[in-house]
């Protein structure tokens, strides 16, 4: 057997508009912990948590879009993809006092190691790569 193969593990779930952040949150997090994550990398978890939120918010609010949420563990990165039906990419703007909102890229961009969003023939997936931190 190649040592060198590539190994993943991955899920996947689709948020409809009446499905709140939370729903995403806690199903995430049953998967981190099915990955030991809870336990070994609990800032991490925290990180991804947030991030989920942030994302699948974005997809609701700014797409009126469902999100599809997806998860792979290549062994050296956690992706987390939300794909939504909305073209137009995201951008980190300066927060506004005088407007609520317009933090959640800037949060984004804070916790995870790196993210990208492409666009797609059908919308665009925005995704944040997460390594655990050394325990």
């Amino acid at each position: 057997m190649d040592d060198s193969s590539l190994r993943a593990v991955g899920w996947a779930r689709s948020l409809p508009l009446s499905t709140g952040p939370k729903a995403a949150r806690d199903w995430t997090r049953d998967h981190l912990e099915s990955l030991g994550w809870t336990r070994s990398h609990p800032q991490t978890v925290d990180d991804v948590l947030l991030t989920v939120s942030e994302l699948v918010t974005n997809a609701h609010v700014h797409a009126h879009s469902t999100a599809r949420l997806v998860m792979a563990w290549d062994g050296q990165c956690l992706h987390i993809t939300v794909h939504d039906d909305d073209a137009a990419l995201p951008t980190p703007r300066e927060p506004s006092q005088d407007r609520p909102g317009g933090r959640g890229m800037l949060l984004v961009d804070a916790l995870a190691d790196e993210w990208e969003a492409r666009r797609c023939p059908h919308g665009k997936s925005v995704t944040a790569c997460f390594r655990p931190s050394a325990t």
